[in-house]
């Protein structure tokens, strides 16, 4: 099979991936289990492309069931290099409003229930995430939703909670203190994981809500999320057309050698077993 150039992981609102040609869906068994649904690849825009529904067909997985860890696998075996992230948040800022979009670029990781890692078993890596977004990739992808004309925002920290339930009125203003931005529930581990893999990656973030903080705004409900979404989705379409139209072939960023320094276990200690479940991301460092 050809070569994935980039893949799209579709969070709530949007599971399926228009305008993709020659499309055809892979049922891939990982280490880590299975993805969250078939992955769907095809050519947009004269690149291969990979699209995969985060939460399921029909959304039937949580927030902390969704098997992150053969996601990113998976994409990273269809020799994807870039994922872009679409997720639905909540704001956590009066000027971050229900309908924009924001390409953040930091992660508070609030969780507590999700393997965050592909290593254990034998072999250690401490990857570094200081900026857990690609700066070329987010650069990218504020270019390409801008000319949607969508109102976007750049930058913010994103904090990601278990869930699946919302916040209470008291975490919400507590992450607002802290200096949050907006509020989601999957960008953890999913770009720690991408970063591991050696995957660029970035997210955009559609604003359907201001959680439960604001005072003249109704608190945040399903309903209220998938409205937004629906008004949205098509620009969230627009945009990656615009940014697959666009994209350069190579990159010229450093996620690509993410673990050149961050393995630390000696190879002559590593069990076979987990040398041979990790090949795809560290064989390169280990021959």
């Amino acid at each position: 099979m050809e070569k994935v150039s980039i893949a799209i992981i579709g969070g709530s609102g949007l599971y399926h991936m228009s305008g993709l040609q020659n499309a055809a869906e892979h049922n891939i068994d990982t280490p880590f289990g299975k993805p969250s649904a078939p992955i769907v690849v095809g050519t947009l825009e004269g690149m291969r492309v990979a699209f995969l529904a985060r939460h399921g067909i029909g959304h039937h997985i949580t927030p902390t069931e969704v098997p992150y860890r053969a996601n990113i696998y998976a994409l990273k075996l269809l020799g994807a290099e870039r994922i872009i992230s679409i997720s639905a948040c909540g704001s956590l800022r009066e000027d971050y409003a229900p309908g924009d979009i924001v390409i953040p670029d930091n992660i508070y990781d609030n969780t507590k229930d999700r393997a965050r890692s592909f290593f254990g078993d034998g072999l250690v890596a401490h990857i570094g995430v200081a900026d857990p977004f690609c700066t070329d990739l987010s650069n990218d992808l504020e270019a390409a939703v801008r000319a949607t004309n969508a109102k976007t925002h750049r930058g913010g920290s994103f904090i990601t909670i278990e869930g699946p339930r919302f916040s209470t009125k008291a975490e919400s203003n507590a992450f607002r203190a802290w200096g949050m931005s907006i509020i989601g529930m999957t960008a953890s581990p999913e770009a720690f994981l991408a970063r591991e893999a050696e995957i660029c990656y970035a997210t955009m973030a559609h604003v359907t809500d201001y959680d439960v903080w604001h005072e003249s705004e109704e608190p945040v409900t399903v309903e209220m999320v998938i409205q937004t979404l629906n008004k949205n989705t098509q620009k969230a379409q627009e945009a990656i057309h615009n940014l697959v139209r666009g994209l350069n072939a190579q990159r010229n960023c450093k996620c690509g050698e993410a673990l050149a320094t961050a393995l630390i276990t000696d190879p002559k200690v590593i069990p076979a077993e987990t040398r041979q479940k990790l090949d795809l991301l560290v064989g390169k460092y280990l021959k």
